[in-house]
């Protein structure tokens, strides 16, 4: 298993990532969010996801996105802090950020 921090890839890392992994024939899942507050819930949704195939991939918004969806004074927690709690998080192999 990856430490947190190496699960946190560029998308380009992540398609050349994603090809070995399909090589494999290993069935891909893909969650997002802005886990902004991370909490019981999003442990729930990830881990349930998780169940639904081989490799789980995490989409995060960035930071202006957040701003956008949920208002001024948010994110709480900066995007980089946000990846890196979800990427701790056993059931999931890849962290992504998205705007």
């Amino acid at each position: 298993m990856r430490e947190a921090r190496g699960k946190i890839v560029p998308r380009e890392t992540l398609r050349q990532e994603l090809a070995e992994h399909k090589r494999r024939d290993e069935s891909i899942v893909f969650a997002n969010g802005c886990f902004d507050t991370l909490h019981v819930g999003h442990i729930r949704y990830l881990e349930g996801a998780r169940g639904e195939g081989d490799i789980l991939i995490v989409g995060i918004n960035d930071d202006s996105s957040v701003r956008g969806l949920k208002g001024p004074g948010r994110p709480v927690l900066d995007e980089n802090a946000r990846a890196l709690l979800v990427a701790a998080l056993r059931s999931v192999d890849y962290v992504v950020l998205f705007s």
